[in-house]
């Protein structure tokens, strides 16, 4: 079973899905599905649209220079079967996985280090500027009751010192 990368947003063509478009000079472009195909109609670049693995790469969202994307790479060399070789190969590809994953981690981590301490000063800043429309005007305003009491603790306060 073979699986296909979509030439538009590099995502997984599993066999039986996506459409093969075939160009005059038999160039063979394989899609997952029409929103790619329609895209690639409309001479739209991979790498300005979003959501495709192009864009992710292209702005530092996804690892690009990692040695376990070696392995995923197309050979076109037959192999002679062997099951020794068949077996190690399977119980490496669970461990590259593992490893991939690991460092897909820590490039997420890496990335959003920041970000928590930026959005913190962000929401200060917001508070700060918009504290107006937090408080009522009246609110600022003293109450007259407290004026009173505190007025009254006052001249208690200086008749006892005389």
């Amino acid at each position: 079973m073979r699986l296909e990368k979509c030439w538009f947003c590099s995502s997984t063509v599993y066999p039986g899905h996506g459409i093969q478009f075939v160009r005059n000079d038999a160039k063979i472009f394989r899609f997952c599905r029409s929103k790619c195909h329609k895209n690639f109609k409309m001479k739209r670049n991979p790498r300005k649209v979003k959501w495709t693995k192009a864009y992710r790469r292209l702005r530092g969202k996804d690892m690009t220079q990692d040695s376990t994307f070696e392995f995923e790479r197309k050979r076109n060399r037959p192999e002679r079967y062997d099951r020794n070789l068949a077996e190690n190969t399977l119980k490496a590809i669970k461990k590259i996985d593992k490893v991939r994953v690991e460092r897909e981690a820590r490039h997420h981590k890496n990335r959003m280090k920041g970000k928590s301490a930026k959005e913190r000063n962000e929401a200060i800043k917001e508070i700060d500027q918009s504290t107006i429309l937090v408080k009522a005007p009246s609110a600022l305003q003293p109450e007259p009751s407290l004026v009173k009491v505190s007025q009254l603790q006052l001249d208690k306060n200086v008749a006892m010192e005389e």
